[in-house]
């Protein structure tokens, strides 16, 4: 018994060391730069500017698509002119993740039917979870998607949140949402004062 507990013991004290060094490993050589580098290496690649999603919209380019994964009934009440429905909740208060294939299928369809456009994800709020959780589903199947930087209760209802003091009394929400099954089609506007900034600094 004794002779177990100690090949036990050993086998447990091995793994929790192996463990270890494994993670030492892998940190040798990088440092808070690397990872500062990284982080928004990252973060520019996938989250977009709710004010340069604005600012396309109003231009009519046509090299993104807006995918909301709220409810079907959430969506059909209100959603962003443009987006499309694939929901991650089979009603307001129930997660579908359990859906993965759906999901997963139906967001192939729409890369293999728009090869040339940015797939953008939004969900509820800056901090819900969904898009980001249906970003990981995705790329775990070779899937790469963006996110907007703001969910549905920002674009709707916090307006001034993310657009500037200038376009406040110039701009409203409800004319960039949408009621229905349809996605809608964003009006072009002449006259946008979204995102005026070109180049690398732009939104």
């Amino acid at each position: 018994m004794d002779t177990q507990k100690t090949i036990l013991i050993g086998i447990l004290v091995g793994a929790i060391v192996g463990a270890g060094a494994s993670v030492a490993i892998q940190n040798i050589g990088i440092t808070d730069e690397d990872r500062i580098r990284d982080f928004y290496l990252s973060e520019t690649a996938v989250i977009v500017s709710p004010h340069g999603l604005r600012k396309k919209m109003d231009r009519g380019d046509s090299d993104f698509l807006l995918v909301d994964v709220r409810s079907q009934e959430e969506y059909e009440e209100e959603h962003i002119v443009g987006a499309v429905n694939v929901p991650a909740y089979s009603d307001r208060f129930t997660s579908a993740y359990g859906e993965v294939d759906r999901i997963v299928n139906s967001f192939r369809e729409l890369i293999e039917t728009n090869p040339e456009k940015d797939i953008i994800v939004y969900c509820y709020s800056i901090p819900c979870m969904t898009g980001r959780k249906v970003g990981k589903m995705l790329a775990g199947n070779d899937m790469y998607v963006k996110e907007l930087g703001i969910g549905w209760n920002e674009w709707r209802y916090f307006w001034t949140l993310w657009n500037h003091p200038h376009e406040w009394d110039i701009t409203s929400p409800e004319e960039y949402v949408v009621s229905g099954t349809e996605p809608g089609i964003p009006t072009i506007r002449t006259d946008s004062t979204a995102c005026p900034i070109e180049g690398e600094f732009g939104c």
